[in-house]
């Protein structure tokens, strides 16, 4: 797989579903929408900073690619990638 940005490659792996290659730190993948086991958080990941779960999610902020799935996390994508331009809350 490669960044359609940068033309760098991307680790993948493939999506149990539609077995589509996606990024290999994905929690659902970008074409089906399926839950990646591998991606899943493990409980005790949960309560760690910086995990899964510490971000608003009343507040989140979509990724700007019309396509994916993701959100913003400490500035980038966390399905693709993708680089927020925009103001951080």
């Amino acid at each position: 797989m490669r960044c359609p940005y940068c033309n760098k490659d991307i680790p993948g792996i493939s999506c149990p579903e539609c077995k589509r290659v996606i990024p290999e730190e994905s929690i659902y993948c970008l074409y089906c929408g399926a839950l990646v086991a591998a991606g899943v958080t493990s409980e005790s990941n949960e309560s760690e900073p910086g995990g899964d779960l510490d971000f608003d999610l009343d507040n989140r902020i979509p990724c700007s690619d019309g396509n994916c799935i993701g959100i913003i996390v400490d500035g980038r994508c966390n399905v693709c990638g993708k680089p927020y331009k925009g103001k951080l809350k």
